[in-house]
């Protein structure tokens, strides 16, 4: 069964820490009952991520993708939550799991911006046209591990092990 847990910072503040159990609530039931979707704090909260990651195996996942629920793919999205993940998982041999990158940006998140400001958006993209590079050089290197164009780019290289 696929899980999915998804991750923030964690805040001493009870308001920003209870949003997670919103967002939650929300993924489980547009992913519906065949998924299994918890959420963890990586600090100053709890459930922590070893606690997280256990519910999702007791709640019967066995592919668990940890989402980094943070904007930029900084040191928390690309080393810190990757190695508390592979920490949790190591009690649970037969489960395996990936970590997503952050957010980074993304056409859905322009639109909800656009939203909140009132604007109506004058284009949209979808599919491969979303899959482009923001950077006005196209450096590919912006956004890090959540860059699209990088990711797309690398997924439609032909498998040189394939024969």
């Amino acid at each position: 069964m696929k899980g999915i847990l998804i991750v923030d910072h964690g805040s001493v503040r009870a308001e920003a820490n209870d949003m997670l159990i919103c967002m939650s609530n929300l993924l489980q039931t547009m992913a519906g009952p065949e998924v299994v979707v918890r959420y963890a704090h990586m600090d100053l909260a709890e459930p922590d991520i070893r606690r997280g990651f256990t519910d999702c195996v007791e709640a019967g996942a066995t592919d668990i993708t940890v989402f980094p629920y943070m904007l930029p793919p900084g040191r928390h999205s690309t080393a810190d939550i990757p190695r508390m993940v592979a920490a949790a998982a190591s009690a649970f041999p037969r489960v395996t799991f990936s970590v997503t990158p952050a957010f980074g940006v993304h056409e859905k998140l322009a639109e909800l911006i656009l939203d909140r400001a009132g604007i109506e958006p004058v284009r949209s993209f979808e599919g491969a046209d979303a899959d482009r590079c923001w950077d006005p050089e196209c450096s590919e290197k912006l956004c890090g591990d959540a860059c699209r164009a990088k990711t797309a780019h690398h997924t439609a290289l032909p498998d040189r092990h394939a024969n």
